[in-house]
């Protein structure tokens, strides 16, 4: 059911809005430019939201927060089809890309690692894999769904799916599931903490910047090149329609990534992960300019598919790991807003070192430092411990 819930964030995802930016563009008629810093604006306003939804998790409980949520979400989707002008469009970008993108993604992933206390890690891959296959699907069916109705009208029906869907799943489907500091007796049972991390202290432990640094630094990054994924391929030769069928290895790569990753933190130090996927995601950046048609550019998508991935089913896994689940929905809530902030700027980075510098590969390969710079720290970063009494002690 988790997977569920993160598959219908797929109106909020960046992938889910797209196919709308042409009609509204068309129908409103306003410029691209004005259509893309609604956008931008609306998706770092959005962000702000997160890590108060985080704490009402931890504070309610995911039921009644996924509630609140979802019908929040659905209430956005209204106010996009009803938008009349740049203004309207902008309200509705900052609650779908807060409702959708971060809190139904943040309170899924968070609601497996609250609820699942062994092989949390596998667990988290299948909500993974399976909400990734979901929002894959949504662009294809909301395009035709556009073709035969209208735009706004698509809208409306997708709130429609997230009411019926998601609101019985978060009343029904998830009874028994409180919040976080209710259901950490598990992790206490197991020699877990008994308290709550405060937010503050678990900001002063490097592990915490290791791997919110890898969270920024994947959304950002990949963000960049799969927004700008035609322009970027086709300057290495691809045509517009070899380059948008690349997303196709990226999601077969990302689905399987998912399930590794995640269920590799159950036997390794989540830290050695998020390393790796860091690498993953630097070497495949550093080779894109020699990517040209044909197998170099499918073996380029599925790299940076699974590194992007990997990185996401990683962070999921890595807090509870390192910090238990007393706090976690606050922890995430946090989090999630670094990451959907990132995923805002970095298509506009690119854009911009593009123009200085006349072509895309110079700008990817400084973009490449960054998750190389995280992948040397990650190894080095110190497990954290409170006191010899009360501690989690993690593998390391």
């Amino acid at each position: 059911m988790t997977g569920a819930v993160l598959a219908l964030s797929g109106p909020g995802q960046t992938a889910g809005m797209s196919v709308f930016v042409d009609p509204i563009i068309g129908d409103l008629e306003v410029s691209r430019s004005a259509v893309s810093t609604a956008y931008m604006v609306g998706t770092l306003a959005g962000a702000v939201a997160l890590p108060w939804i985080g704490r009402a998790v931890d504070r309610f409980g995911v039921r009644v927060v996924l509630s609140a949520v979802a019908a929040a979400f659905a209430v956005f989707l209204v106010v996009l089809a009803a938008a009349q002008g740049l203004i309207g469009l902008t309200v509705g970008f900052v609650g779908a890309r807060a409702m959708g993108q971060g809190g139904m993604t943040m309170i899924a992933t968070t609601a497996v690692a609250i609820g699942v206390t062994r092989n949390r890690g596998t667990a988290v891959g299948v909500t993974t894999a399976v909400g990734t296959a979901g929002i894959s699907l949504f662009p294809l069916a909301t395009e035709r769904l556009i073709a035969a109705v209208g735009w706004r009208e698509a809208f409306v029906a997708e709130a429609v799916l997230i009411a019926v869907v998601v609101l019985p799943i978060a009343l029904w489907g998830l009874r028994g599931l409180g919040g976080s500091r209710g259901t950490d007796a598990a992790d206490r049972r197991e020699g877990g903490a008994e308290d709550a991390w405060p937010l503050r202290a678990i900001m002063r432990t490097s592990m915490f910047w290791v791997i919110s640094g890898a969270v920024a630094v994947s959304g950002l990054v990949t963000t960049a090149v799969f927004f700008h994924q035609v322009s970027v391929l086709g300057e290495q030769g691809l045509t517009p329609v070899e380059a948008a069928a690349n997303f196709l290895p990226q999601t077969l790569a990302g689905l399987l990534a998912s399930l590794a990753f995640a269920s590799a933190t159950d036997r390794f130090p989540p830290k050695l992960l998020i390393g790796g996927s860091m690498a993953v995601t630097a070497a495949t950046l550093v080779l894109l300019p020699l990517v040209g048609p044909g197998w170099s550019a499918m073996a380029y998508g599925a790299s940076l598919g699974a590194a992007a991935a990997g990185a996401r089913a990683v962070e999921a896994a890595a807090f509870p790991f390192y910090y238990g689940t007393a706090s976690l929905g606050t922890l995430r809530g946090v989090t999630q807003s670094i990451a959907v902030g990132s995923t805002a700027v970095g298509p506009l980075l690119l854009s911009a070192g593009h123009d200085a510098f006349g072509s895309y590969a110079p700008v990817v390969l400084m973009l490449a430092a960054l998750p190389a710079l995280v992948g040397l720290a990650a190894p080095f970063a110190r497990t954290p411990s409170r006191t010899p009494s009360r501690a989690r002690r993690p593998r390391v």
